[in-house]
């Protein structure tokens, strides 16, 4: 008679030392954000501390293209580093019309704008709280 392998049940409880390993997990993720739109030459890079004020995720990074092409550019470059980088596959929304492309990357949010959407939507100041909002390029 085959016996049951019993596997142990996630009750959604952090140990320190596992939530000490997530939240490396997150800065490594947002470094990785950070760095790839570096690499990418995108302007106004804006990193917006989510903790404790949404459930969505954790950080929210707003960045600038010149173009476009460079808008749609950024953010194929974006997810493919953070695939390589070992987090996991991004979802990508806004990709044709590259005006605004959304990359949800789980623990990060990253919205890349042509200059003149990003004026006219104004996300910082619909999501910056007090001090949440820092400039990051």
């Amino acid at each position: 008679m085959p016996q049951a392998h019993v596997q142990p049940v996630d009750t959604g409880t952090a140990t320190p030392a596992s939530a000490k390993a997530v939240a490396g997990s997150e800065d490594t993720l947002l470094a990785t954000v950070l760095h790839s739109l570096d690499e990418d030459q995108a302007q106004d890079v804006v990193t917006i501390d989510l903790h404790g004020k949404s459930s969505i995720a954790d950080h929210m990074v707003i960045a600038s293209g010149r173009s476009s092409r460079q808008v749609a550019a950024i953010a194929q470059k974006l997810a493919e580093r953070l695939k390589h980088g070992g987090h996991g596959h991004s979802r990508i929304e806004g990709l044709p019309a590259a005006d605004w492309v959304l990359v949800d990357a789980g623990g990060v949010v990253i919205h890349v704008f042509r200059p003149e959407v990003r004026s006219f939507y104004n996300l910082e100041r619909m999501w910056a709280f007090e001090d949440g909002a820092t400039g990051s390029a």
